[in-house]
């Protein structure tokens, strides 16, 4: 098991949205972007995964501690921070039953006659030298 294994299992767990991570990692001023954590989650034979070194699962975990225990001076309840994180959920599927019934579009007649637009330039002539004869 490697060190990307066990980011996602965390992230799994502990249902975690890559922009809490981002979160979780600046507590121990530790600057990430959300794309190159997607990169850790990405399957071994893509592309674009990286591998998770042990600098960033450390400073996760320092930053997880943070996050869900506070600091000696601001302590917290990990159990009600779990319970935010589940409640911060956002559904993205509405269920059918409370579905709104949407009305037809009524379709606008398309007008035949495209506006005018406003002529910015002008024709110019040009005068470049000598007239040709024909």
């Amino acid at each position: 098991m490697n060190n990307n294994d066990i980011f996602k299992k965390l992230r799994v767990a502990l249902q975690l949205r890559d922009d809490q991570i981002v979160e979780i990692l600046n507590l121990v001023d530790f600057r990430i972007s959300k794309g190159e954590i997607g990169n850790f989650f990405r399957t071994e034979d893509h592309p674009k995964f990286v591998s998770c070194g042990d600098q960033i699962l450390r400073n996760f975990l320092n930053g997880l501690i943070l996050y869900l225990r506070g600091t000696k001076e601001n302590p917290k309840t990990p159990m009600q921070e779990l319970e935010k994180i589940k409640n911060s959920k956002i559904t993205l599927a509405t269920p059918k039953s409370s579905a709104v019934e949407k009305k037809p579009l009524k379709k606008q007649p398309i007008s035949k006659k495209a506006p005018k637009k406003p002529v910015i330039v002008e024709k110019v002539k040009y005068k470049n030298g000598k007239k040709k004869e024909s």
